[in-house]
């Protein structure tokens, strides 16, 4: 295939590539360049939506499979678990693919690698099959997860920073909805045909993949100044911003994908709901928690990333103490309507981490004296590969979170010492955020990328400022 050598920049190779892309550049981006992250901003959503419902499909799936299937709660658990585990292990390769292949180019191959666990979920999903099949298709869904890494990493390359939180939010969004999708899509099915028919609903997403993958092949595009760029991937792993919003990450994105995993287990094995009572309120947190995460990265780019993050952070202290005292009281109106609360917080937290990732990055290279335009380089080289480092420690909160409830329900028949662990740890993510970004720092005390400090600003701002909470 030949691509256009104007407005797109140059070809290489077999794929499309850009070989000049400079967003903050205002008028490059008003006269060619919003439409051209646009057009990839829309594909790369549709890719990862559907690698988003491939991941979790596992969570629906357990809603299908009744006693003939001869799987108990622990063992179900364990399950959404590895699939999990997975996901978030790919995303490190697949964060730095991007860099390697392009990111249009690798949005192909790895859209068209969801065909490989949807087909083989089509021939094993039916009672008798063993537990070590399930464990093994389990490990092949978890490539959809690790689409996020990849897909967040090509479409910060595309955006300017003032535009980054909207940007990463929208993508990151539109791909989380794809959990409430499929369990909106697994509620169609037991609805309308019986909990005995799975296969239908993995049979609709067959074609859904080969349009992803055709359209990605003929619409979007590979950026070249982010090409073959190790040295951000060795510089942002020695960065220990990179490991504290990690941390950071954890507390929002793996409750997501965590939760949206275990939502409908918990309600069946806590509550006693049937396959269709608990699919008839599954989607309906991580629908939310999709849906503002948009808001939550809009909110970071007019308020700070920082400072959403915290209050963020404290609101989720709150409606995970209102789940604890749910599960104690065997309350479900409150366990449910707590619980959606805390998807939508999840939600906003993932925005405003993301969009905490190049504004940090972008600032410590300002205090080390870099230019406008040379920090923002800096900032797209580093934040890029970052994002796969940070997105794949997220994913492994979504294994713990899955592995807390399976140990509360083992030892004893309930979540509530899971959820008990888990407002412990958004306490603890609260006072980092605090600590790390939003204390009063004077200018001084800033430091620069190679450890430094410097005293740039010191003489004519002697009063004490947050560090990073413009971030």
């Amino acid at each position: 295939m030949t691509a256009p050598t104007t407005a797109r920049g140059s070809t290489r190779g077999t794929g499309r590539w850009i070989e000049h892309w400079d967003p903050e550049d205002e008028e490059f981006w008003e006269r060619e360049g919003r439409h051209v992250a646009r057009r990839n901003l829309v594909l790369s959503v549709l890719s990862e939506h559907i690698g988003f419902s491939v991941w979790s499909m596992f969570s629906v799936l357990a809603l299908f499979m009744g006693p003939e299937y001869g799987i108990d709660p622990a063992g179900k658990f364990f399950l959404v678990a590895v699939a999990s585990l997975v996901g978030a292990a790919l995303r490190v390769p697949y964060g730095f693919a991007v860099a390697r292949f392009g990111g249009r180019n690798w949005t192909v191959v790895s859209a068209a690698m969801l065909l490989l666990p949807t087909v083989a979920l089509l021939v094993v999903m039916e009672p008798g099959t063993s537990y070590t099949t399930f464990m093994v298709v389990a490990v092949l869904t978890g490539v959809g997860g690790a689409n996020f890494a990849s897909s967040m990493t090509n479409i910060n390359g595309f955006y300017p920073l003032r535009l980054k939180g909207w940007a990463l939010g929208m993508n990151a969004g539109g791909g989380n909805i794809g959990v409430a999708v499929v369990q909106l899509a697994g509620l169609l099915v037991i609805a309308v045909a019986g909990a005995s028919h799975p296969r239908l609903l993995l049979a609709a997403y067959l074609p859904l993949i080969v349009v992803a993958t055709v359209l990605g092949a003929r619409y979007m595009d590979n950026l070249g100044p982010v090409r073959n760029d190790t040295g951000a991937a060795r510089e942002a792993a020695r960065d220990r911003h990179t490991w504290i919003m990690a941390f950071l990450y954890i507390g929002t994105f793996g409750s997501f994908i965590g939760y949206g995993f275990a939502f409908g287990l918990v309600l069946q094995n806590q509550f006693g709901r049937t396959p269709l009572q608990a699919a008839s309120l599954t989607f309906i947190g991580p629908l939310l928690g999709s849906l503002v995460r948009p808001v939550g990265g809009r909110l970071a780019d007019r308020l700070g990333g920082a400072r959403v993050t915290l209050w963020n952070f404290a609101a989720m202290t709150v409606a995970a103490g209102l789940v604890v005292v749910a599960s104690v009281r065997e309350s479900l109106p409150l366990f449910i309507a707590s619980f959606i609360v805390l998807f939508v917080l999840t939600g906003l937290g993932n925005g405003s981490t993301f969009k905490m990732i190049p504004g940090i990055f972008r600032a410590k290279a300002l205090a080390a004296g870099l230019a406008e335009e040379a920090a923002a380089v800096h900032a797209r080289r580093l934040s890029g590969a970052s994002m796969a480092l940070i997105g794949a420690v997220g994913g492994f909160g979504g294994v713990g979170i899955n592995m807390a409830l399976r140990q509360s329900f083992l030892s004893s028949g309930t979540a509530t010492g899971a959820f008990a662990v888990f407002l412990g740890y958004y306490l603890v993510c609260a006072a980092v955020t605090r600590t790390v970004y939003l204390r009063r720092t004077a200018p001084a005390a800033v430091r620069a990328p190679g450890g430094e400090q410097t005293a740039a600003g010191a003489a004519d701002e002697p009063e004490t400022r947050p560090a990073y909470a413009e971030v």
